[in-house]
């Protein structure tokens, strides 16, 4: 696996490996699963893509109610 060199602040680095070490986990691990998350997980996205494709749909409910017992009626 190749390496990065990154450049923290003095006081980030320290709060990271505060948290690391409550963790029970590495810096190295640690940063490894925030960029994991961040660029690879688009679980999120496509939420956001639904919002938005909910809001341009331009439609109305038009003051219709749901309640949890009418999922169940088929």
């Amino acid at each position: 696996m190749p390496n990065i060199t990154i450049s923290l602040d003095e006081q980030l680095l320290k709060l990271g490996r505060q948290y690391a070490e409550k963790h029970q986990t590495s810096m190295n691990a640690l940063i490894r699963s925030l960029l994991e998350q961040t660029v690879k997980d688009d679980s999120i996205q496509w939420i956001d893509e639904c919002f938005s494709l909910m809001d341009r749909a331009n439609v109305h409910s038009e003051g219709k109610r749901w309640k949890r017992e009418d999922l169940y009626d088929v």
